[in-house]
Formats: structure tokens, sequence, C-alpha cells
């Protein structure tokens, strides 16, 4: 082969197999026998050919990465993101899906009304195939502007105002009732809730949930305060419970970095955690975990969930892909619901 690379042609040769062969191999068409499929990689292995990226998507019609985006509508866009370890475990679940077939990602942000039009717009002229979308916002108008403009998305959190488009989400309303029903087994009768955000998409669920664990054991009245997510934001937010509300012996907030943050405020305050005050989270992130006392905590298996997000959306994505007939389109989009799961540690 002298000094040119590898072509088609010598793996075709090393195969014994036509060139169309292997050009189907190559591009992922699937209507090729396994044990030809086998002999042609295994050709490609041994002449070290590589297949050139620019020809391989003039046939696939695919640029092979994918755009992991984050969106928001709000102002503290910045201070969540790199604050909140959720962030990061949506990644560490999205890399090994993509990876596994040769698939990478771009990092899109979509902070404001002009970053989603530009976004959709990259997207619609064959910036990457398809969107992996976490919001920030229940009325984030991002998603919408995705599926009307035919591209494929999945989203992580089940969609509002319908759009039509995959997702994978966690039953929230579950998870709060399972901190409920374990505060009230610990013998806690004056729960308080520190919130999310009304805007947080997981905001009613979670706290529905809870209220409606202690209202069906005949407690009606939970004072709720919302945070932002964030350790400050609890501490401030169980501050002000205590003063309003202090004979309350039991708080469940809707992430951990909120019960962290009360968990600190209790403590530099002398009220003993769990003694006085039961302290509960949601999500078992590695605040949980690093927290003093470590949290009781609903865990969202936010890497499984991410993985499957992924794999929903090159599910998808093969649907359309040049060699084969299109998948019909479902008469709902596809969808993952997980199940939420009590972790009992030291706060409650």
């Amino acid at each position: 082969m002298g000094n040119r690379g590898p072509t088609l042609e010598d793996v075709a040769r090393e195969a014994g197999v036509s060139r169309a062969t292997v050009s189907r191999v190559v591009n992922g068409v699937r209507n090729v026998a396994p044990d030809i499929q086998q002999a042609v990689r295994a050709a490609i292995a041994r002449t070290g050919y590589t297949p050139n990226q620019a020809a391989r998507s003039l046939v696939t019609r695919r640029t092979g990465t994918v755009a992991l985006v984050l969106s928001a509508t709000g102002k503290a866009f910045a201070a969540r993101v790199f604050s909140d370890p959720f962030f990061g475990r949506v990644v560490d679940g999205v890399l090994p899906v993509l990876r596994e077939r040769a698939i990478q990602p771009v990092m899109l942000v979509a902070e404001s009304e002009q970053a989603r039009t530009q976004l959709v717009e990259y997207l619609r002229q064959g910036g990457a195939d398809g969107a992996l979308v976490v919001s920030l916002d229940a009325d984030d108008p991002l998603p919408a502007m995705l599926v009307a403009a035919g591209l494929p998305t999945v989203l992580f959190g089940r969609p509002h105002d319908a759009p039509r488009c995959g997702f994978v989400d966690l039953d929230n309303a579950a998870g709060a009732r399972l901190a409920a029903e374990h505060l009230w087994a610990t013998g806690r009768r004056r729960p308080a809730v520190i919130a999310a955000p009304v805007t947080a998409p997981t905001a009613r669920e979670r706290l529905d949930g809870f209220r409606e664990a202690f209202a069906a054991r005949g407690v009606t009245s939970v004072p709720v305060v919302r945070g932002r997510f964030t350790v400050d934001s609890g501490r401030r937010a169980m501050a002000r419970l205590l003063q309003d509300h202090p004979g309350i012996d039991a708080v469940f907030a809707a992430n951990d970095l909120m019960a962290q943050g009360a968990c600190q405020y209790l403590c530099e305050r002398g009220v003993a955690v769990p003694g006085s005050v039961a302290v509960v989270g949601f999500d078992d992130s590695v605040a949980a975990r690093r927290a003093r006392p470590t949290l009781t905590t609903v865990r969202q298996p936010v890497e499984r969930m991410a993985a499957a997000m992924a794999g929903l959306l090159v599910e998808e994505l093969d649907g359309g892909r040049t060699g084969r007939a299109p998948a019909p389109k479902p008469s709902e989009p596809a969808s993952k619901v997980f199940e939420p799961v009590l972790v009992v540690r030291e706060s409650a």
C-alpha cells in the first residue's frame, strides 16, 4: 500500500467481500450478515483502515455528533449549573452510551431567547444529529421549538405543554411520598418543606407528593419555603422555617444541596439532627454522602436515566439511517419512567 493509507478496496480484498459490503458495514447499515460484519471488522483492524468522516457523512447524512443542551429561562443559570452535581451526573450517564456508538457529544447552552433561536438554527443546518435536553424550567420553550423544527429530541424530565418528543423521568411524587412515609414512621408529626423554585419542572410533583402523604394521615398544614437548589438557599429557608414555625420536627428538601444547607443551619443553632429535627433530601447526590450528618434522601438514578435518554435518541436516529426503511412513527414518543428509592442515613 506504499505511503497511502488503507482504502475500502484494501479492506474488501482482505475480507474477501465487495467494496459495497465494506461500505455498508462501515456506515452501520444493518442488512449485512453477522459473520460478514465480523470478517469486515477484523479486516479493518488488520489493515488499520480509518473511515473518512466527511465522506461517511455524505453517505449516512449523519454528523456523528449529538447536542447535549442545558437550557434555562432564568437569570441564575450559571450558578445552578456549576454548583449542582446533578449536571455532572447527567454527563457521566450520557458519555458511555454515545462512545459505544462512536458518537461525539457537543455541549450547548441555551440561556436566552436569542440563544435558543440560534441553537435551533444550528441544529437545523446540520450542526448535530439530534438533541439531548436538560431544562431547568417547566415553561422552557426550547423543547417545543426543537420538535416544531423536526429535530430528533429527547428530554431529561417529562415534557410540559405536550411537545411530542421522547423523555426519561422519575416518579417524583412517589419519591416525595417515600420521604413522608419514612418521617411519619419515625414519629414526626410537624413537618415542613424546603421546596424547589416554582418554575422548576419537578417542583409541583415533589411538593404535592409530600403534602398528600401527610394529609392522608391527618396532617393538613405543612409550612413551605422555597429555595433555589443551593446550599445557601437551604440555609436561608431553614432559618425562616425556624423563625416562623419553631415547633417543626422534620424537613423535606427538594434536593440534597438544600437539605445540606438546612442541616448546617440547624447544627449551628444547636438544634440536634435528627434528634430535634429530622431532615430528608432528594437525589442521593455526592452532597448527601458528604453532609454532616450524612443525609437520608430519595435516590434519583441520574446516571441510569441519562444513559436511557441517550439510548432513546440513538434509537430514534437509527430509525432514519440510510440503507434501512425508516421506523414507523409510534403513536406516542418513546419514554422511560424510573422508580425512586429511599436511602436511609443519619439525618432522619
